[in-house]
Order: structure tokens, then C-alpha cells, then sequence
């Protein structure tokens, strides 16, 4: 997975952890639907182990960006530091004639 994309699922799940904590404290049939008797516990239950994966995806994806930074950083201080070729310089060459 990209880092972005870590990081933006995280704020999806989190808005729908949001939106279901909200719609399962006011009418726990409606997100509970294949339940025959849920209680508010279970949405509390459910809706605290999303807030969980929320804040490690988002965790996660903000240590791998942070690797991908300094790897490239990396990267382009090796590239700099290699030296260059010298380049080739011309040699007089004496001339027969004296001025």
C-alpha cells in the first residue's frame, strides 16, 4: 500500500467510525440490522475498535512516508557526493615556430 493511501483510509474509516457511533447511539437497529436485539455496548465496543485501526493506519502511513523521505534524501546526498569524472583538459603542444 502507498502511504498516501494509508493515511487517506484512515480519515474514511474514521469518518464512518464517526457516522456510525453517531446512527448506533440514537437507533442501534439501523447499523445492527442483522441483530435481533443490539445495545448501545456492542456500538461502543465496535465503534472503539475502529477508532484503533483508524489511528494505526494513520500512524503507519505517516512512518513509511517519513522513511520515503529520508531514503530519498538519502539517495540524493550519495548522488551528490559521488565525485565526477574529470574532465579531459587540453596539453599545449609546442610549436616549431619562434616568434
Amino acid at each position: 500500500m502507498s502511504t498516501n493511501t494509508l493515511i487517506y483510509g484512515s480519515f474514511d474509516i474514521g469518518i464512518l467510525t464517526l457516522l456510525f457511533l453517531i446512527i448506533g447511539l440514537y437507533k442501534p437497529q439501523w447499523p445492527l440490522f442483522f441483530l435481533k436485539k443490539p445495545d448501545r455496548f456492542l456500538i461502543v465496543v465496535t465503534a472503539t475498535v475502529l477508532v484503533m485501526i483508524t489511528a494505526t493506519m494513520y500512524g503507519e502511513g505517516n512512518r513509511r512516508q517519513k522513511l520515503e523521505q529520508e531514503q530519498a534524501t538519502a539517495a540524493a546526498q550519495k548522488l551528490s557526493a559521488t565525485p565526477t569524472p574529470p574532465s579531459p583538459t587540453p596539453i599545449p603542444v609546442p610549436s616549431d615556430a619562434k616568434p
